[in-house]
């Protein structure tokens, strides 16, 4: 496990941009892992500025998303999909067919999830997954529980994690209660992980997930077992070391 200090959000997105540009141009039609929230916009935002300064060259790459909420059609403004399409996908020149996001709107959970692991696996397995880090030490939507979700699936999402979202929606009524997502054990099956922390209110479940018991309580734990993983946290997340 690497970890690399920044001094700012800023310095955090461009230094974890550094990280996936490098796989892309050591890699040119590698799979990216990617994720969602307000953490990684700042690393989106880096790589569309060196894709239009003809830096980088997402022709050939092949992503692949962690979670989508259910519920949520694909032109919903707060749905992944249209996410991703805002702060990413439309800014470069990757191709739509490789683009890969669950499917809110299937209703069959079982019929879903299993389609989306077989497309990670189709993909060739993930070379580098992008995570950030939510305030209950969840990575993807996969929730503290009683063990480590193996594969993609369906998830209840805590109050906690329903309530740090609520500030992307009009109310909290309108913030879906379940969400498809990338298991544990999808997780570290990618061959490299890149996760990004920022902000004092993280600070806690950092020192948690990094130090303390490796516990499906604390899902990104987890990540200690991993052989390639990569922190980029500002200082104020790494203010508990």
């Amino acid at each position: 496990m690497k970890l690399y200090r920044a001094k700012d959000y800023y310095d955090m997105s461009r230094k974890a941009a550094n990280i996936i540009s490098a796989q892309v141009i050591m890699k040119p039609n590698c799979v990216l892992g990617l994720a969602t929230g307000s953490t990684p916009v700042g690393i989106y935002k880096q790589l569309v500025e060196w894709y239009n300064k003809g830096d980088l060259d997402f022709s050939q790459v092949k992503t692949a998303n962690l979670d989508e909420y259910k519920g949520l059609a694909r032109d919903n403004d707060q749905s992944y999909y249209h996410f991703m399409h805002e702060n990413l996908f439309r800014h470069v020149n990757i191709k739509e067919i490789n683009t890969n996001i669950p499917d809110g709107t299937e209703p069959d959970a079982q019929k879903e999830a299993a389609r989306y692991e077989e497309a990670i696996q189709n993909l060739g397995g993930i070379d580098l997954q992008l995570l950030g880090l939510g305030h209950n030490g969840h990575i993807g939507f996969n929730e503290p529980s009683d063990i480590f979700p193996k594969d993609t699936h369906i998830v209840d999402l805590q109050e906690s994690t329903i309530e740090a979202n609520k500030r992307f929606f009009k109310s909290i009524d309108e913030v879906p209660r379940q969400a498809y997502t990338m298991g544990i054990g999808t997780i570290m099956r990618a061959k490299k992980i890149l996760l990004v922390v920022s902000g004092g209110d993280k600070a806690d479940i950092l020192q948690k997930a990094i130090k303390g018991p490796v516990t499906p309580r604390v899902p990104a734990s987890i990540l200690q077992l991993h052989p390639d993983v990569i922190i980029v946290a500002d200082e104020a997340a790494l203010s508990k070391f």
